[in-house]
This record gives C-alpha cells, structure tokens and sequence, in this order.
C-alpha cells in the first residue's frame, strides 16, 4: 500500500482527473467511503448523533457527502459551518434540502457536545500548512475539552486530524487526539511520524476510486498482510533442515546474558534451519541450557564473559558453513569486543555473507571515523533512534522528526538497508525502497524486543529472502507478534520472551488469510 506526500497526493488528483475522476466524483466516493467507515466504528449509527467541524475547502466537502449519507442511515447530524463555502456549493445545497442543523459560529458547540456519540473533525486536509486560528482553534479546544469530561466521545478525523502536517507529521497544538483517522486514496507519512502519529490513532486507508497505477512511481509503502503473505519463505514437503538456511548468531556477554538467548530463539521461532550461537566461552554452559536446539561455537575470553579480539578468526573460520551472520546482540562495548567486531566487519575479504547488525556492532560503527569506507557492501542495520543519531551525527530529535526522510537518506548514502526501529518501524533500501510497519505498540518497548527482532530478521534471511524484504517482512511479524501478546495481556509487563511463542501462530495466521484480490 502506497505512502503518498502531499506533492504525491496533488499529482495523483491531476493524472485522475484526466481519465474521467473529477474532484466532484472523488469526493463523492470519498464522502461515502467516509460514511461507511464511521458506521463500522459507531456500529450503528442510527439515533446517534454526530456532530462535523466543516471546513472551507475540500476536507469539509467530503465531510458535508458523509453527513448526507450518515443522515440518510438513520444518525442524527448537525453541522458546524466553520468557513465559506460557495453559494453554489452542491454538497453543501444536498444537505440543506434534507434539512440537516447547520451551524454558522460556536455558540451552540458546547451544548450539542453535551449529546454527541462522535466528532467528526473535516476542517483541513493536506492542504493546511498555516497554523490553527481563529474559530478553527476555538472549535477544537472546544472540542478537547469536551473529551477530557466526556472520555466516551468518539474523535474522527477526515484524511488527517486538523493541524498535523501530512509529510513530517509535525502537530498544531490544537490538533486533536484522534481515536480514528479515515485517511483518503492513500496513507501520509505524517500520519506514521512522531507526533502526529499520537495524534492519529487507529488509521483507515478508505478506498475512493483513485487507481493504483496512478502511484506506481511513488516508493514509500505501508506494509500489509497480502505483501507479507507473498513473501514468507515456503516450506516444501521434501525439506532438510539445510532447506531453510543456517544463522550464525555472536552475541552476548556477562552483562547481556539473554540477549544472545532472545536472538537465537528470534531466528529458530520464524524457520531457520539451524542456529548456531558464538559466545564467550563461559557463557557458553548457561546458554546452553536454554538454548538446546541450537548448536553452539564457544569463543575465546578478554576476561570471563567478555570475548577476546583474536576470537574474531575462529569467526571468520567458520562463515564458510552458514548463510547469515548476525553479530552485535549483548557483545558489549568493551575494548576486547570493539576490536572483535572491528576485526570481523573490516578485514579486508571478511564477512562475506548476508549480515544483520544489531546493538553493539552498530554503536562500533558509530565509534568508528570514515566506518562506510572500511565496510562499503550492504548489510543490514536496525538502529533504535538513539543509534541512528550517534551513526548519522545528528540529535534523536532529528532523527524522529523525519524518521523515513532521513532512513532513506542514510541507506542511499551508506549502501545499507537499514531498520529504523520505534512506533511504525521504517525500512529502507539503498535503491530508494521505503516500507512502514503500520504498527504502534508500546508493549514492545521494553528490555530485549530488539534481539528477537535482529534474530527473526536473520532467520529470514537465512530462507533466502533478500536484505529488504527480510527485514521488512521481519519488523512486521515481530509488531504482529507484539500486537497478539498485548491482545492477551495488554501493553504493559510484555516481555521480549513473549513474543517467541507467538511468532509461528502469527506466520500460520497469515499464511491461512486469502490474499485480497
């Protein structure tokens, strides 16, 4: 499912209008897709009343099509006029025939709040790029203050919550806290983009006519169950354990005991055909316990549970009999395990398979001057936001400001695919390719999320996936995962061993879904 910016957006209408989709016609489709969606959320919308904040522009056209067709359903409107409209405004004429309330100032707004089932918020779309004022701010603050006393307001908003930015999801501080947001044609990335995204809620893609082709230039996607459902590896009959690839695992040290454990575990739950975990050699017994499906590769020690530098030869050593190489998870960042992972990633014809790099092999990266000169093929990174600040040398703020624009940056630049981790992971390839979890979910923010995450990737990988679509498709049955723990047990108190369980049920879920035609 295509992202478009606003830009994207604009150009999709024009080529539409040349085949026959007038902006009458898309926001007829749009008003009515509108309408079906809010009856779906409101389970029924007759006798409910349901108030729109009106726009003056396209936003508000669409939502004066969904006040029709809600009205024609059953609900109880009323519409809060809140800018011109022409005098021969015909969806504004539709309503009025049908005798729907419609309001021109807030006198009334406080009042009508008092009875409302939902707030349909159709001030301003993409187009709005000025802050909020005047009556339009008053609205929503008057609005907001309503939800904080009548919590079981419903807060919907048309294409985007008025005063969030479509591209950089930078909010108005009037914007309001969507529980939904029915977005039109296509998704905004600044729906997906801190802070708008808390702003936003549960967002819809509603269909409004627009064909697909129109945006097949565009390389940013939202990520889905049918593209998911394409590309998780087979499993033919016939099959060895070799069929579905070996991982070799370097991770841990006498801090990070478990993530070594959450890494390899991540890599077997999602199919790898076997797991082989390189640690230091006294950690090896503990982890062996927990680990015993896995093979095991006992490295030399600096001191006990730190590996030593020189064990990076017994690692290059054995590469030859695996098909990933995921190094980083729990090695810690000191002076022996630096040099260790310094001598893997940058010996001159070291490393030559598919790599995931994970944790403390990027905070090496990111210690390291000139580190894309030294380590110039592709590989796969999956910086938390603190990380990708230290590796790109700008502050976490920049980073979360433009989460995707500066993913897709620093893939270009380093040749990396790379996994901005954090509330919709963003995946990006060196060619320009761009996929977006479309998953927020703060029980996954907690102690060891990451590894798993680092070992289903590489379990991926090792089945033959590419470097782009492992990843993607690795970030997105991890928040599936995350998502079906916190059905059972809610966001708080998840731990990252959670979601090792799940992760077959969510490849099996998928797997029995019927791909949408």
């Amino acid at each position: 499912m295509k992202v478009l910016s606003a830009d994207e957006m604009r150009r999709v209408e024009q080529e539409s209008a040349k085949i026959g989709l007038t902006t009458d016609r898309l926001m007829e489709n749009a008003g009515k897709a509108i309408a079906e969606e809010v009856r779906c959320i409101l389970s029924d919308v007759s006798q409910k009343h349901i108030l729109f904040l009106i726009g003056p522009g396209n936003n508000g056209g669409d939502g004066l099509v969904a006040a029709r067709h809600l009205h024609d359903w059953g609900a109880r409107v009323n519409l809060f006029l809140l800018g011109k409209r022409a005098a021969d405004d015909k969806n504004l004429g539709l309503v009025k025939e049908r005798g729907i309330t419609c309001y021109k100032d807030l006198d009334e707004l406080d009042e009508r709040l008092l009875s409302a089932s939902a707030v349909i918020d159709a001030l301003f779309g993409t187009g709005r790029s000025r802050p909020l004022g005047g009556i339009f701010r008053e609205a929503l603050q008057q609005v907001a203050q309503t939800k904080k006393e009548r919590p079981e307001l419903k807060i919907i908003a048309l294409d985007l919550p008025s005063g969030l930015d479509s591209d950089s999801g930078a909010v108005d501080p009037a914007a309001l806290y969507a529980e939904h947001t029915i977005t039109l044609g296509f998704a905004k990335p600044g729906l997906f983009n801190p802070p708008g995204a808390e702003r936003a809620g549960l967002i819809t893609v509603a269909d409004i006519g627009i064909p697909v082709y129109l945006a097949n230039g565009v390389t940013t996607e939202l990520i889905t169950d049918d593209w998911a459902k394409k590309v998780i590896p087979r499993r033919p009959l016939g099959a060895n354990k070799g069929s579905f690839g070996r991982v070799l695992v370097v991770a841990g040290s006498t801090n990070y005991i478990g993530a070594a454990h959450l890494a390899c575990s991540g890599a077997m739950r999602v199919g790898a055909g076997l797991v082989t975990l390189a640690t230091a050699a006294s950690l090896q017994p503990i982890l062996a316990a927990k680990l015993t499906e896995a093979t095991h590769l006992p490295l030399p020690e600096a001191s006990p549970g730190i590996v030593s530098a020189e064990a990076a030869s017994l690692v290059l050593s054995e590469l030859k009999s695996y098909n990933v190489l995921l190094l980083g998870c729990g090695l810690g960042q000191s002076e022996p395990a630096i040099s260790f992972i310094k001598s893997i990633l940058f010996q001159p014809g070291s490393a030559p398979l598919p790599l995931v790099l994970d944790a403390d092999a990027i905070n090496t990266l990111a210690k390291t001057p000139g580190w894309q000169q030294q380590f110039p093929g592709d590989a796969i990174l999956t910086p938390h936001p603190g990380e990708m600040a230290r590796l790109a040398g700008v502050s976490v703020a920049e980073v979360q400001a433009d989460r995707t624009g500066i993913a897709k940056r620093v893939s270009l630049e380093w040749h990396k695919t790379i996994v901005l981790k954090g509330a919709y992971t963003v995946t990006c390839a060196p060619d320009g390719q761009c996929r977006i979890s479309p998953v927020a979910n703060a029980g996954l923010a907690s102690a060891g999320t990451g590894d798993v995450l680092a070992g289903v990737i590489a379990g991926l990988l090792a089945q033959g996936l590419s470097l782009f679509d492992a990843a993607a498709l690795g970030v997105f049955l991890h928040a599936k995962a995350g998502n079906m723990v916190s059905a059972r047990l809610g966001d708080a108190g998840m731990l990252a061993s959670d979601l090792l369980p799940v992760l077959p049920l969510v490849i099996k879920q998928l797997k029995e879904t019927q791909i949408k035609k």
